[in-house]
């Protein structure tokens, strides 16, 4: 791989230096690899690293979107990272099911409970995460299960940014640098609304159409009564009233499953589902890194 398809400036140059450090004074390490540009760049860390002495290992589960798993599979090979797939079993969790606020607490404490047998022979195992520093400005349950189990994030602890982070991948020739972020398919079920295998693919393949159609990013959010509603660049809102775009859209949204099918003019909002959130409810969950 060619590591040196840009320049770094000073600044992040001395974070990488400090990440890749990091990353040596590991014994072995697990990454937890989803094949966004985050956990890909704390992979190919990890490999320069540690080479032999790290792993890679993508969750697999019902709330994985169509393409993600083979695109974790040629990433790992690419970096050349030995990668391992984990069939997680949240669905098998309640609290996971019935969708509340802390929803991503308990799919990755199964995972990262998962990724703690894949290195029990090493005793001074690490498991580390992809986790950023802006990151802490949203509502991540997540990272609650991620200081229980006592998971490290060299991003967060080396200062990176999500901007430090995509400069990064592109001065390493990841093809990724650029990836819109795709957290799981169960991020798009509103709050109290059940999530299950069917609805979560209901929202996959309508994604998937809109993608077909020439919209990025999108999110399909699905609503009580089988509602979609669908977020698209606030300059793209226009191209949807195109002579048969509409038609098409509401058509195959309805073959599958979707009774109504709204579009938010607001736009493109990462997280937006959060809105529904009281600011009591998002107290509960520290959000500094411990």
């Amino acid at each position: 791989m060619n590591h040196a398809e840009s320049e770094l400036d000073f600044a992040l140059e001395q974070k990488t230096s400090q990440l890749l450090a990091m990353m040596r004074s590991f014994e072995f390490c697990v990454v937890a690899f989803s094949a966004g540009v985050d956990s890909t760049v704390v992979a190919q860390a990890a490999q320069i690293s540690l080479g032999q002495r790290a792993l890679a290992a993508t969750g697999v589960s019902p709330s994985l979107a169509e393409g993600e798993l083979q695109e974790a599979r040629r990433l790992a090979d690419q970096i050349g990272i030995q990668h391992v797939i984990v069939e997680t079993n949240e669905f098998a969790k309640p609290a996971y099911l019935r969708n509340a606020a802390d929803r991503c607490y308990h799919c990755k404490s199964e995972l990262y409970a998962l990724l703690e047998t894949l290195c029990e022979q090493h005793p001074t195992k690490i498991i580390v995460n992809g986790a950023n520093q802006d990151d802490h400005n949203d509502y991540r349950p997540g990272m609650k299960a991620a200081r229980e189990r006592r998971v490290r994030s060299p991003l967060v602890e080396c200062g990176f940014t999500k901007d430090d982070v995509r400069r990064l991948a592109k001065h390493w020739n990841l093809p990724v640098w650029n990836k819109p972020a795709s957290p799981c398919l169960s991020s798009r079920i509103a709050y109290g609304e059940e999530v299950t295998p069917a609805r979560l693919s209901m929202v996959d393949r309508a994604e998937q159409l809109l993608r077909a159609l020439g919209f990025s990013p999108v999110r399909v959010r699905y609503h009580p009564g089988d509602m979609a509603r669908i977020e698209i660049p606030a300059e793209m809102l226009v191209k949807v009233t195109a002579p048969g775009v509409r038609e098409q859209i509401l058509s195959q949204f309805q073959n599958l499953g979707f009774r109504f099918v709204t579009l938010d003019l607001a736009g493109f909002q990462s997280g937006s589902l959060n809105a529904l959130l009281s600011p009591e409810t998002l107290e509960l969950v520290e959000l500094k890194p411990g």
